[in-house]
């Protein structure tokens, strides 16, 4: 080990004991590179990068006890210097986006060759980002695909209803103008306040007025 470039210090984080002893070997193979620690759930890796400091943290996303993105919030208060680095089996688009938000460097597969793990683990330790082919698919696919409204929870009834409250028309308007019962439209508006999640006709108005697709505001 070099004095001036000290070992990269990695704390390994999975729940399970196989995984962690293989990459401990792998791992103790590079010189510049010290397992420092091992946590098989979140809640030891955020008490263990309290007291040991790593410089990166190799972690699981699915964990008993705290699963990783839970465990980021809390590493990033007790040792922000700490990069988590995630290791996972899971591509799928919310992990992905998830962990980078919750402040990941770096998001790499299970299947990752030992040549592209160790040049993440370097990576990270200054700070800079690597992502698995996949998790780079992930999010370019969010990139490019118009996010999801809650006025696609609507039914068609509902978003006929949700227009006409914009256009500020009341029950019993609304009522005469779909033809249906004034009691009728209570239940569409109890519906579309709940799928919403607003608290009242007027917070629906400014939701549809916002994200004006379908309900035709």
């Amino acid at each position: 080990m070099n004095v001036m470039n000290p070992a990269i210090r990695v704390l390994l984080v999975d729940d399970h004991a196989i995984v962690r002893e293989g990459l401990r070997t792998l791992l103790s193979e590079e010189p510049a590179i010290k397992v420092v620690g091992e946590a098989a759930n979140g809640a030891e890796a955020v008490a263990l990068t309290a007291t040991l400091h790593p410089d990166v943290i190799l972690m699981d996303l699915v964990m008993p006890e705290m699963e990783g993105i839970q465990a980021m919030q809390s590493i990033r208060d007790v040792n922000p210097s700490s990069q988590v680095l995630v290791l996972t089996s899971f591509g799928d688009d919310h992990r992905v986006r998830d962990a980078i938000q919750a402040g990941a460097v770096g998001y790499l597969l299970k299947d990752v060759l030992k040549a592209d793990l160790l040049r993440a683990i370097r990576a990270a330790a200054q700070g800079q980002p690597t992502l698995h082919p996949e998790a780079q698919r992930q999010l370019m696919r969010q990139v490019t695909t118009p996010a999801r409204s809650l006025l696609d929870d609507l039914t068609p009834r509902e978003r006929d209803v949700l227009r006409l409250i914009v256009r500020g028309q009341s029950n019993k308007e609304i009522a005469a103008t779909l033809h249906v019962t004034e009691g009728t439209v209570k239940g569409h508006v109890s519906a579309i306040l709940a799928k919403l999640g607003v608290a009242d006709r007027t917070q629906a108005a400014l939701y549809a007025v916002k994200h004006d697709r379908k309900a035709g505001a």
